[in-house]
C-alpha cells in the first residue's frame, strides 16, 4: 500500500512535525506522490492525492491554501530555516480553516528524502499489485482447466478481486453470480435491464450500472453479431492491476462461451432427435438416448406446448438452465413437454405464443400435437398460450372464430346485409328462440306475421329453405362466426 501521511510523520529520521490539528483531513489516505514548488500557484503541475513541499510563505495564504484544497492536495509541508525561521502563523491558520494538514520539515531534512520515501512506497505498492495480478491471472487460468471452465473462472475472479461477479446470458437473464448470495432480486433486475441494450445492439460494448450491491462494470462477451452474454463485475475501488485481471477474464469467458457453442448446438440436435423418436412412437429408444445426456423423460400425464416467436433461440438457451421437463426445437417451433405452468412462464418471458394440449401420455404425442396446434390458433395477446381444454369446453361453435370461417360466413351473409343490415340480427334472434315465431317476435318487438315475412325475405335472398335443420344450422354457424 502507498505511504500515508501518518506513516510519513512517524519516520524518525525525517523529523517531521504536524502543525495543524490531527483531526484535519484524512491522515490515512494513500499519498500518490510528493512534489516541491514555490510557485504562487503550483496546482496546474500537481495531481490530487499529492503532498506539496514549499519553503516560501505565499503572499495570500488563505487563497493559496483554498486552491490547494480544491485541487485535492493531500497535505502541505513547509521547510524551515531555508528562507525564514519557523513556519508562518498565517499559513498554519489558513490550513486550519480549510482543513489541509500542514507539517514542518526541519532544515536538516532535504525535500528529496520526503519525496524518496513516498516514491519508494508507491513503487513497492505498484510492484506488489503487479505481482498480485500475475498470481491472480495464474489462478484464474488454472481454474479454466476445470470441468465447468466458465463457472470456475468467474468464481475465482470474484475471490481474487473480492467483488461480486455475474454473468448475464444472451437472453438478458442473470444466469450465474459469485458469491452465490451476493445479488438480491433488485440487483439482478438492474443488471438485466442495463445489459439488455448492450445485447440488443449486437456489437461489442461496455457500460456501467449502479445497483443495491454497488456499481458494476459491464462488458459484452462474444463476437459482434453473435454476442453470448454480458460480464458484470463489481467495480467499486478497482485499481489498474485489478482491471487488468478483469480484462483477461473477459477474454477467457468469451473463449469459453464460444467453445460451448458447438456443444450447445449438439445438445439441441440431440433434443430434436429425441423428440422425433417420441413422435414416431420409439419411446424406449428416445428414453435411452436422453437419459445420460438430457436426463430422464417426464412421467405421464404430461402436456405438450408448441410455441413460436422471434425469441425462440433465446428461450431455448434459457430452458437449458431452467427447464424441469423436456423441450426441443422442431423447425420454427419450440416444443415443451411438461406442465402448463412451465410453458406459460417461458411464453411470458420471451413474448412467445402457442397452444397447449390436454393431459396425455408419451405414447399419444401425435394426438397431443394436433390438440396443441388447434389451441395455438386461439392464442391472443391476453392469452398467449391457449389451452385445448378451454377450446374443447367452448364447444364446436367456438371453432368458428377463425379468419377462414369468418371470411366464408361474411360471403354467405352478404346478400342479407346488402338488402337489410338489420336482417342478420333478426334471424339470429329467431334461431336462438329455436325458430318459435311468437317468442322471437316478442323479443324483437314486432308482430309474428312481420317476423314470418322477414324470414321469408331471408330465404329468398339466400336461395335456401330454412325449414330444414341443416339449413338453419348452417345459417346459425355463419351468424355466430361473424358475431
Amino acid at each position: 500500500m502507498p505511504a500515508t501521511l501518518t506513516q510519513l510523520l512517524a519516520r524518525p529520521e525525517l523529523g517531521l512535525r504536524l502543525l495543524t490539528s490531527s483531526s484535519l483531513g484524512d491522515l490515512e489516505a494513500p499519498l500518490a506522490w510528493a512534489h516541491s514548488s514555490d510557485l504562487p500557484d503550483p496546482t496546474p503541475f500537481l495531481a490530487a492525492g499529492q503532498v506539496l513541499l514549499v519553503t516560501q510563505a505565499p503572499d495570500d495564504a488563505d487563497a493559496y491554501v483554498r486552491r490547494l484544497v480544491e485541487h485535492g492536495i493531500a497535505a502541505l509541508g513547509f521547510g524551515t530555516e531555508v528562507i525564514r525561521d519557523g513556519s508562518p502563523a498565517e499559513l498554519t491558520e489558513a490550513c486550519e480553516r480549510h482543513g489541509l494538514p500542514l507539517f514542518e520539515v526541519p532544515y536538516r531534512t532535504p525535500f528529496i528524502a520526503v519525496v524518496r520515501f513516498v516514491a519508494d512506497r508507491v513503487a513497492a505498492d505498484a510492484y506488489a499489485r503487479n505481482t498480485w495480478a500475475l498470481r491472480a491471472s495464474r489462478a484464474i487460468s488454472l481454474a479454466a482447466l476445470r470441468p465447468d471452465a466458465l463457472g470456475a473462472v468467474l468464481s475465482e475472479l470474484s475471490r481474487q478481486i473480492d467483488r461480486p461477479v455475474a454473468l448475464v446470458a444472451a437472453d438478458g437473464a442473470v444466469g450465474r453470480s459469485f458469491p452465490s448470495a451476493a445479488l438480491d432480486a433488485r440487483a439482478r433486475r438492474a443488471l438485466s435491464e442495463a445489459a439488455e441494450p448492450l445485447l440488443r445492439s449486437g456489437r461489442r460494448a461496455a457500460g456501467t450500472v449502479g445497483t443495491d450491491a454497488g456499481p458494476f462494470a459491464l462488458q459484452t462477451l462474444g463476437a459482434a453479431g453473435r454476442l453470448r452474454g454480458v460480464l458484470a463485475v463489481g467495480s467499486e475501488g478497482l485499481d489498474h492491476a485489478a482491471q487488468q485481471v478483469v480484462t483477461g477474464v473477459v477474454a477467457l469467458a468469451g473463449l469459453a462461451l464460444e467453445q460451448s457453442r458447438a456443444a450447445d448446438a449438439a445438445r439441441s440436435r440431440l433434443r430434436t432427435a429425441v423428440w422425433r423418436a417420441l413422435v414416431a412412437g420409439d419411446i424406449a429408444v428416445a428414453a435411452s438416448i436422453a437419459e445420460p445426456v438430457l436426463g430422464p423423460l417426464p412421467d405421464a400425464p404430461v402436456r405438450v406446448a408448441l410455441l413460436h416467436g422471434p425469441a425462440l433461440a433465446a428461450a431455448a438457451d434459457w430452458l437449458e438452465s431452467n427447464a424441469e421437463g423436456f423441450f426441443a426445437r422442431d423447425g420454427q417451433e419450440l416444443v415443451i413437454v411438461g406442465d402448463d405452468a412451465g410453458a406459460a412462464a417461458v411464453a411470458a418471458r420471451f413474448d412467445l405464443r402457442g397452444g397447449l394440449s390436454s393431459d396425455t401420455g408419451l405414447d399419444s404425442l401425435p394426438a397431443a400435437i394436433a390438440q396443441a396446434q388447434t389451441a395455438r390458433n386461439r392464442a391472443t395477446a391476453d392469452d398467449p398460450v391457449a389451452s385445448f381444454d378451454d377450446v374443447a369446453a367452448a364447444g364446436m361453435l367456438a371453432l368458428l372464430h377463425t379468419p377462414d370461417a369468418r371470411a366464408v360466413a361474411e360471403t354467405s351473409l352478404q346478400p342479407l346485409v346488402a338488402a337489410d343490415p338489420s336482417l342478420p340480427r333478426v334471424l339470429r334472434t329467431w334461431l336462438d328462440a329455436d325458430g318459435v315465431y311468437d317468442v322471437a317476435a316478442r323479443q324483437l318487438g314486432m308482430h309474428r306475421h312481420t317476423l314470418r315475412a322477414r324470414v321469408a325475405d331471408a330465404e329468398r335472398l339466400l336461395g335456401r329453405d330454412l325449414a330444414s335443420f341443416a339449413a338453419r344450422a348452417d345459417l346459425y354457424a355463419a351468424l355466430r362466426a361473424t358475431a
